[in-house]
């Protein structure tokens, strides 16, 4: 992607089901748990480099001594920074004492058997450490005390903040992080003083009363009562600071969350191959924790895995994920990848007119590279059958020479563009950061031929086509080819995100601009009018009310008029080349993806009520000129 967003964050969990005298013995370190948190977050670097944090809890902690330990850090060497302080905490601890794992189970912080991490990419526009996972919600109960951390976007603060108001709740910030840690913690303790109560019915006291609530803590009910209203797309990760803890899935599946567990362990991360990779381990190994469902770990190492919430009937996981978000190393990914290049052949041979002896292929650097894969070997095989055809044509009479000359013929692939340099925000004028953004890529010189051959160059999304305009299309002109034509691997993005992807303003789209430049062009001004009007009217509807109108926008046109739109706009003045754009279709995008079916940013089928309602402020506040988020 040209222009990297901002997107889903990263979980790693991990309860350690032994005593941690057991990994001293076995993997010669009592360290094993934090060893294997720092390689799954590091491994999932790429889902958030704008913070990470830690938590670990003692099990059985004594009264008096700390229970719950927690390091946060912003920038993208957060992850470096909380492991080095944990590990400042060892160094100045004698040798025998820090192998000693009793002494250090007893006095040393973050020596625990339940541990959370997580990535964090703002998608709401707020940073600071305070927004930086695991919260923690602190009691003198250990089962009342929870950490917190999630890959989630809620549509419906707003509902859940007035719950909480209901309940008699002051909520300090206005944000769903903080509204979700003060639902589940709400229930917690509901559920903690149910248990209370019964149990001081028995008779039990000081810490039979507390290992009998601890025992009997009900987490599949605490989570379905808590999450009945929830909207939106979610990964939540909770530890208690009894030893419980749970990772929870939405029921529409949106967001995507896997796990492992075996006699001596168990793991939750937010993408395969990163537990696959920690754990050595193969593909079947590792399940997928399915939409509504949630794993939960008891204190006492008991595992199970209830249906929290129904499966919704719009279960829609995000196919972004797929395209772009998720690590290409994934088995299943690394192939819906490459079919999303193959399944763009015909869209491309019409493109150059079937001539590919004068066309050269390359890819956008660096996660355009597995599509370019697809895309080349989809080619390779039609030359094949060319080369087939041909050959029969001619029959047994072929000379050598004709034959020599039908063989020879290849698909010509060079690595045109690369990624050279990073802007720095010192860099103010806009005229000089234009310039510089300008030679973010660079060109392999001599690499076609001039004025003969296509240029065809993969990307595997454009989103607002600034890094195009401003560089690649200039760049690659440089080259002379006869024409340039830029492949999208997914479709026209025409749609903001509500659930975990920073796109949410409708001038943030090149499609959606290109569209409404279409309907002016046309006289059918009227169309956007009318679009605005049956928003405005619904906005103060309940949000299972309101209605997508915004796909009228585009209704009038064709994909191909629109793409031929875009690549107008994002054409530079001055450039000699033809350039056509062209792009994945929906239908395509399922072949490729079967699996993961959440297309509401290319198609405007949100799975979730909050969605529609979303799409809907975005477009009045494209109308009405307010620049922020519609969530």
């Amino acid at each position: 992607m040209t222009e990297p967003l901002k997107h889903e964050c990263g979980i790693a969990m991990i309860r350690l089901l032994k005593p941690l005298e057991y990994y001293q013995e076995k993997y010669g370190t009592w360290q094993y748990g934090l060893n294997k948190l720092y390689l799954l977050m590091e491994k999932q670097h790429n889902r958030g480099q704008e913070g990470a944090g830690l938590a670990v809890v003692k099990l059985d902690a004594k009264p008096g001594s700390e229970l719950v330990f927690r390091e946060r850090a912003e920038g993208s060497a957060a992850i470096q920074e909380i492991f080095g302080i944990v590990h400042k905490n060892f160094e100045k601890v004698p040798p025998a004492r820090l192998n000693d794992v009793f002494y250090a189970k007893d006095n040393l912080p973050f020596a625990g058997e339940l541990f959370l991490g997580h990535l964090r990419y703002s998608t709401t526009g707020k940073n600071g450490l305070s927004y930086v996972h695991p919260f923690l919600r602190r009691n003198n109960w250990t089962s009342r005390t929870l950490v917190l951390a999630g890959n989630f976007n809620m549509t419906n603060v707003d509902e859940l903040f007035d719950e909480l108001l209901r309940e008699g709740q002051h909520p300090r910030v206005y944000a769903d992080t903080f509204v979700l840690l003060e639902s589940l913690g709400h229930s917690l303790d509901r559920e903690v003083q149910y248990q209370y109560d019964k149990a001081v019915k028995t008779g039990a006291k000081g810490q039979e009363l507390n290992d009998i609530i601890e025992k009997n803590l009900d987490l599949n009910f605490l989570l379905s009562k808590a999450s009945q209203n929830w909207d939106g797309g979610y990964v939540v990760c909770g530890m208690l600071g009894c030893g419980d803890a749970f990772t929870y899935r939405d029921p529409w599946g949106i967001r995507p969350a896997f796990y492992y567990h075996d006699d001596e362990i168990v793991v939750v991360a937010s993408e395969r191959p990163v537990i696959q990779t920690a754990m050595n381990l193969g593909v079947d190994d590792v399940k997928e924790l399915q939409p509504g469902q949630a794993i939960i770990v008891k204190k006492d190492g008991t595992i199970s895995l209830p249906q929290i919430q129904e499966k919704k009937p719009s279960f829609a996981p995000c196919s972004f994920e797929r395209i772009y978000f998720s690590r290409g190393s994934d088995a299943d990914i690394y192939k819906e990848r490459k079919q999303l290049g193959r399944l763009l052949l015909p869209q491309i041979l019409k493109s150059v007119n079937n001539d590919i002896d004068n066309t050269v292929f390359s890819f956008i650097p660096n996660t355009a590279e597995v599509a370019f894969y697809g895309m080349t070997e989809s080619f390779d095989e039609y030359l094949q059958e060319e080369k087939h055809k041909a050959i029969q044509s001619i029959g047994k009479g072929i000379k050598d020479e004709d034959l020599s000359k039908i063989l020879a013929r290849r698909i010509r692939t060079e690595k045109v563009a690369i990624k050279d340099i990073k802007l720095r925000t010192f860099i103010t004028q806009d005229k000089s950061r234009d310039d510089l953004a300008a030679h973010v890529y660079d060109i392999t010189y001599n690499s076609i031929v001039p004025h003969q051959d296509n240029l065809v160059v993969i990307d595997d999304s454009i989103v607002r086509g600034t890094t195009l305009k401003q560089s690649i299309i200039k760049i690659l002109d440089r080259l002379h080819p006869k024409k340039i034509v830029i492949v999208s691997s997914s479709p026209q993005i025409r749609y903001p995100d509500c659930y975990g992807i920073d796109m949410s303003r409708m001038t943030e789209f090149i499609a959606f601009r290109a569209a409404i430049e279409l309907l002016k062009e046309n006289n059918l001004q009227h169309i956007i009018d009318s679009v605005y009007k049956k928003s405005k009217a619904q906005q103060n509807k309940p949000k299972e009310e309101i209605v997508n109108y915004v796909k009228e926008i585009y209704e009038p046109f064709t994909d191909e008029q629109i793409s031929a739109k875009i690549a107008e706009m994002l054409t530079p003045q001055g450039t000699n080349a033809e350039v056509e754009l062209v792009f994945q279709s929906v239908e395509n995008l399922h072949k490729a993806c079967p699996n993961n079916k959440g297309d509401w940013y290319f198609s405007g089928n949100y799975p979730t009520p909050g969605g529609n309602r979303m799409v809907n402020t975005a477009f009045i506040n494209y109308v009405e000129g307010v620049d922020r988020r519609a969530y």
